[in-house]
């Protein structure tokens, strides 16, 4: 197994490692190959792949806006986990933060997701209850609601 930094010339494989997982959220514009090439762009150094070989086995978007970093889509192929893959890519992901001098960092795992929950307390990492996570979709018909509601 190989870890490294994830390139655009990825992208395809991710793709299809991507629709591999079950569960998985993918968006048609952040996850398209525009929206992660732009993504790798403005964070070049820190999202991770395992290879095995010329197999893509594990991918994790991360990047961070020079304050906190932040891990999306972390994903191994099914027949590989268990055996190291997502703690190597994660540290990768951490090194490379800490090289940025960035000294937190954050996900989102959806509360369905069994699997993806018992990786992340198995490795230590803390699940937040002292938080609601909001989001708000960019669109000109959202952004116009929300100019108009009183």
């Amino acid at each position: 197994m190989e870890i490294r930094v994830m390139k655009a010339e990825d992208y395809d494989k991710l793709y299809e490692l991507w629709m591999t997982i079950k569960g998985f959220g993918i968006r048609s514009i952040d996850d398209s190959r525009e929206g992660v090439v732009r993504f790798l762009k403005r964070n070049p150094t820190t999202s991770m792949t395992a290879w095995d070989g010329d197999t893509l086995i594990g991918a994790i978007l991360c990047g961070h806006d020079g304050r906190r970093g932040c891990l999306y889509h972390v994903c191994v192929k099914k027949g590989y986990r268990r055996h190291g893959v997502g703690k190597a890519m994660v540290v990768a992901c951490m090194e490379a933060l800490r090289k940025e001098e960035i000294n937190k960092v954050t996900l989102i795992a959806f509360t369905k997701n069994d699997i993806g929950n018992a990786f992340w307390n198995k490795i230590g990492w803390t699940e937040r209850e002292d938080l609601n996570y909001y989001d708000f979709t960019l669109n000109e018909a959202n952004i116009t609601a929300f100019i108009e509601e009183d």
